[in-house]
């Protein structure tokens, strides 16, 4: 009978048999690692949460105040039952994590979701040397390449700014957590106040009474004066823009942050006047410099275009496999269903291929070992 792998996908979470630990479980367990406070990784229900203590805040706010929940540094090792964990820096979002788990001399990592790019507010992402990587792929498709961060920020300022002169309200749609923070840390603060939906309200608040910098926001409510929204800046998730409540901001200009911007048709169907490629998750080339740097002899691909990205790895000397998991809704659960097309990422594959396997090398020229399947 073949050992039994490190970690295993067992359909309910990324599980670490001899530790008796799940790796960001998708239903409630009795023990949970969790890589960050996104929905689709940190779900509601299980005994014992462990977890950065910077997820803690958040966390709390939506997991419950009275959650069994024990925060580690980065780098700091726990050992369970002979496997030893520690949590290294993702870049995702305030307190996301990778999992590193060594037992016998192997090595795993479990990437959660991550960035390369630095964005001011989150601990910047870490390679982390391992037999086997386990990574994300949202947005892996040889199309999708970001600009710098510095140069969003600037798009945002000056479309803020065209809105400020022609006396409209900019309305800026982004996810709650992580989107948003990122975009506080970075644009110009124009003005002093600057409206937000009770959403992004309500966890900024909350970031900011656990001590992180974000400047204050206010808080949009019935009562404040529709008069005082001309000409400036209001924070909102995704969800409010085909709900009433935006139109209370009347003359406005609605816009929007997001990876799936850089489709064609994405700022179509959600009606924005404004689109900002701007993700928290890594862009193709970031993706593949991630894969490398890990020195992984095996990945797996977990969510976003799995079966693509696995095989593109795959023809470059990497083994790696597809996996089936339940993340990729995170935050306010929008977005993927309605731009991921496989059969355009398909073509897309295909049409690019030849050029970036010259701009993007992947490291392949040792001996490919063979780790014992999780799937």
């Amino acid at each position: 009978m073949p050992a039994q792998s490190l970690l295993q996908f067992t359909g309910k979470s990324i599980y670490c048999a001899v530790a008796d630990a799940h790796i960001d479980p998708w239903i409630p367990v009795d023990r949970a690692i969790i890589t960050h406070a996104h929905s689709d990784h940190a779900r509601w229900g299980s005994k014992h949460y462990l977890a950065h203590k910077d997820s803690e805040p958040i966390l709390r706010l939506r997991l419950g105040q009275d959650i069994s929940l024990q925060t580690v540094e980065y780098y700091e090792k726990f050992v369970i039952n002979g496997v030893t964990f520690s949590l290294h820096p993702a870049g995702h979002i305030i307190g996301s994590a990778q999992v590193r788990v060594e037992y016998k001399g192997e090595v795993w990592v479990a990437s959660g979701d991550y960035k390369l790019e630095n964005d001011n507010f989150a601990k910047p992402f870490e390679p982390v040397k391992c037999n086997v990587f386990i990574t994300e792929s949202t947005f892996g498709l040889p199309i999708y390449k970001w600009q710098p961060q510095h140069e969003v920020m600037t798009e945002i300022d000056n479309w803020w700014r065209q809105n400020k002169n022609e006396d409209k309200a900019s309305v800026l749609m982004g996810y709650s957590l992580g989107k948003m923070q990122r975009i506080l840390k970075n644009i110009e603060l124009q003005d002093k106040v600057i409206y937000a939906h009770g959403a992004i309200y309500t966890l900024n608040e909350r970031l900011r009474q656990a001590g992180f910098d974000l400047p204050e926001l206010t808080l949009v409510t019935k009562e404040t004066d529709r008069k005082l929204f001309r000409g400036s800046l209001v924070l909102a998730p995704p969800s409010v823009d085909s709900s009433t409540w935006i139109k209370k901001f009347a003359p406005y200009s609605l816009g929007y942050c997001s990876g799936w911007m850089a489709l064609r048709g994405a700022k179509n169907r959600r009606a924005v006047d404004q689109g900002f490629v701007l993700s928290d998750h890594v862009d193709w080339p970031d993706l593949n410099t991630a894969v490398k740097e890990s020195g992984a002899e095996k990945v797996y691909v977990t969510h976003g275009y799995t079966s693509i990205y696995a095989r593109y790895l795959n023809e470059n000397g990497i083994e790696a496999g597809e996996v089936h998991t339940m993340y990729g809704n995170e935050d306010e659960n929008e977005e993927e269903e309605v731009v991921q097309d496989i059969s355009a990422g398909t073509e897309a594959y295909q049409q690019h291929k030849e050029s970036l396997d010259e701009e993007i090398t992947i490291n392949s020229k040792s001996t490919i070992k063979s780790p014992q399947q999780g799937i």
